[in-house]
């Protein structure tokens, strides 16, 4: 049955259109923040925000850069020669660090008269920022990688603390996602060397 309203007059919700309404709000909240922490939880699983602390990947990545890293990238493949990585340390606990891969299980990794060379191959690397003034000779075993900041007479890495183990590997690092001005994909050279 159809009541009429006069116009003009506002009709007052009865207590149970009240009680409806704020149930009807808190449920609306309750699915966003569920659909928000779900989002979440995945965008987390599959990348990760890092920021870059120091001058080891001059020029490549500058100290202050955020960068995006894809963790998903190696669940199936190992990384590949010139891949920039995220990695946990293998000799300070909590503390993520940013390298190049620069030899694969098995390679011979060369480092003399600022050159340096896998598997007698002389690395063509205009990405660095100066040639090492560091020497050595290293062979990568199974499991490992060994890996060089861009910025090779001030990195601490694989020339120093020796090889990295492919599990502490977190991901391929993207994209530099801030500061905006720097926004840009990051270069991983492919570096082409015969097999050992």
């Amino acid at each position: 049955m159809e009541t009429y309203q006069p116009q003009g007059q506002v009709e007052t919700p009865t207590p149970e259109q009240e009680k409806m309404s704020w149930q009807r709000f808190l449920l609306d909240i309750l699915e966003t923040v569920g659909l928000a922490l779900v989002l979440f939880l995945i965008i987390n699983g599959v990348s990760a925000r890092v920021l870059v602390d120091g001058t080891s990947m001059v020029p490549t990545l500058q100290d202050g850069e955020f960068v995006l890293v894809n963790k998903l990238a190696y669940r199936t493949s190992l990384p590949t020669r010139g891949d920039i990585i995220v990695f946990r340390s293998v000799d300070t606990k909590d503390l993520d660090l940013i390298k190049r891969v620069i030899g694969l299980p098995g390679d011979r990794v060369v480092i003399q008269n600022g050159q340096v060379s896998v598997n007698d191959q002389v690395l063509n690397e205009t990405y660095i920022n100066a040639a090492p003034n560091y020497s050595g000779e290293w062979r990568v075993p199974e499991g490992d990688v060994f890996v060089l900041g861009d910025n090779r007479n001030n990195s601490s890495d694989s020339h120093s603390w020796g090889f990295l183990p492919i599990r502490n590997i977190i991901g391929k690092a993207m994209f530099i996602y801030w500061p905006p001005p720097n926004w840009a994909a990051i270069d991983h050279v492919k570096i082409a060397v015969a097999a050992p």
